[in-house]
């Protein structure tokens, strides 16, 4: 049996927003626990040269929404990446879960074998479809996805394997 690029993409963005959802609910409350502002938690990162817990959100954001659309040949929704508080993140993940939700099977189906091309500031890139979604789209969407895990991790919320994997 095979798999269309639908089937492969839109249901593991939306479970991972859902994921990410959940594990800002524990960062709440280990927050509320601990009489840490929770806005405090957006700026923290693993790493100085890496991106904090607030951009991680934005691009798992950006990383889901940009892979279902350009995969389907339809424009995303521009977001302003001006969040700053805890219902500025969760909005925005709705928003991002609602678009991707709006996008069709029939989208990715009338876009099938088109090629996808990212211009960046310092290059193009052109990928086959499935090569954007197994090379790029969902690593990118994972990546941001584990890191935001991570950190929230480092700063103590309690919070492991299976908070990330979700119920199976």
């Amino acid at each position: 049996m095979s798999l269309s690029y639908y089937q492969l993409s839109v249901p593991v963005f939306l479970r991972g927003l859902d994921i990410l959802s959940k594990l800002l609910d524990k960062a709440v409350e280990h927050c509320d626990a601990q009489g840490i502002e929770f806005d405090e938690l957006l700026q923290t990162r693993l790493a100085p040269d890496m991106y904090p817990l607030l951009r991680q959100i934005q691009m798992v954001s950006d990383a889901s929404k940009y892979g279902a659309a350009r995969l389907a040949g339809i424009i995303p929704p521009s977001f302003a990446d001006n969040e700053v508080t805890l219902a500025d993140v969760r909005e925005r993940i709705a928003n991002t879960h609602a678009f991707i939700s709006s996008v069709t099977a029939e989208q990715y189906e009338a876009n099938e074998g088109s090629t996808v091309v990212l211009k960046l500031p310092t290059q193009e890139m052109t990928f086959t479809q499935q090569d954007y979604l197994l090379h790029f789209a969902m690593p990118n969407f994972y990546f941001h996805l584990t890191t935001a895990y991570d950190i929230l991790r480092h700063k103590g919320v309690p919070i492991g394997k299976m908070n990330f994997l979700g119920a199976i």
